[in-house]
This record gives structure tokens, sequence and C-alpha cells, in this order.
């Protein structure tokens, strides 16, 4: 999220990139690497989440990227009201088209 990957390649399309504060990306960090990466999912995180995800649409994004492998096991599209990009699965289908096209 600190990086400029997103913020960079998205603005060339001309999106612009909405990222969490720096004490919630610190959560984020902390439940993905504590929790998500353990496979433990608790009620308590996918809480923390979603008041991070309603924060950033509060302050106007209009799509939610799941950049990060595990998230998606915590949040869903039904999680949200807004839709969210699971990069894991974009990713996955992007290979799976690359390897068959001829």
């Amino acid at each position: 999220m600190a990086g400029t990957f997103y913020h960079e390649s998205l603005a060339a399309h001309g999106v612009e990139v909405l990222t969490p504060g720096h004490d919630d990306q610190e959560l984020l960090h902390d439940i993905i690497y504590a929790e998500l990466v353990q496979n433990r999912v608790t009620p308590e995180s996918k809480k923390i989440i979603l008041r991070i995800i309603n924060d950033l649409v509060q302050r106007g994004a209009s799509g939610i990227i799941l950049g990060c492998t595990e998230i998606p096991l915590i949040i869903t599209q039904d999680d949200v009201t807004v839709p969210v990009f699971n990069t894991t699965r974009i990713h996955c289908e992007a290979a799976i088209a690359f390897s068959f096209d001829d």
C-alpha cells in the first residue's frame, strides 16, 4: 500500500488510488502476518478490515483492490458495497488466458 506500483500504474489510466492511513496500514499488516498467513480468521479482524474499507469508501473510493493474497480469505464481494478486485484471482485468470492464447 505504501509503494507506488498501483498509484503510478492506475494514474496512467486516470484512476486515483486511495490508501488507508499509516495506523490502518499497520493494523492490516498485523492482521495479515499474525493471523491470515497462519490461516486464522477472526470476526474482530474482519470488522477492522471492513471499517478500513468503509473509511476508504467514505473518502471516495469506488472500488477496493484486495492486493494481498491473504485478504480474500477474510473479505469477499458479499461483504462490501463497492466492487472488490481480488488480485490473486485476476492474476490466475490472466495466467490461464495467456497459457491458452494462440
